[in-house]
């Protein structure tokens, strides 16, 4: 009787190029946006003491809003969905008898 060599069993590996940016990266990037939509606030602060009465309005309008943006930009950060998430299941599993 001669033997037949059974497959070996497939292996799921991750991929390197799967893995996100290191966190450190991540944060300094979103400080980075909070920081310069700050600076346009600042910036739009300083126009609405500048600029004559209808423009006036549109740079504290800028100056209230910018804000809640800035909060919203900057908290968007590594919880994103991405589609390359897949779900392996080699099998249906059994209880009982081994």
């Amino acid at each position: 009787m001669s033997a037949i060599p059974e497959k070996p069993a497939k292996s799921v590996s991750a991929s390197i190029s799967n893995v996100g940016e290191p966190l450190s990266i991540d944060q300094s990037s979103r400080a980075r946006k909070y920081f310069i939509s700050m600076m346009v606030r600042t910036a739009c602060f300083i126009l609405a003491v500048i600029l004559p009465s209808p423009y006036r309005w549109v740079a504290l309008f800028g100056a209230v809003v910018l804000p809640y943006i800035a909060v919203v930009v900057a908290n968007a950060g590594r919880e994103g969905v991405r589609g390359r998430a897949t779900i392996i299941s080699p099998g249906p599993k059994e209880i009982g008898n081994n």
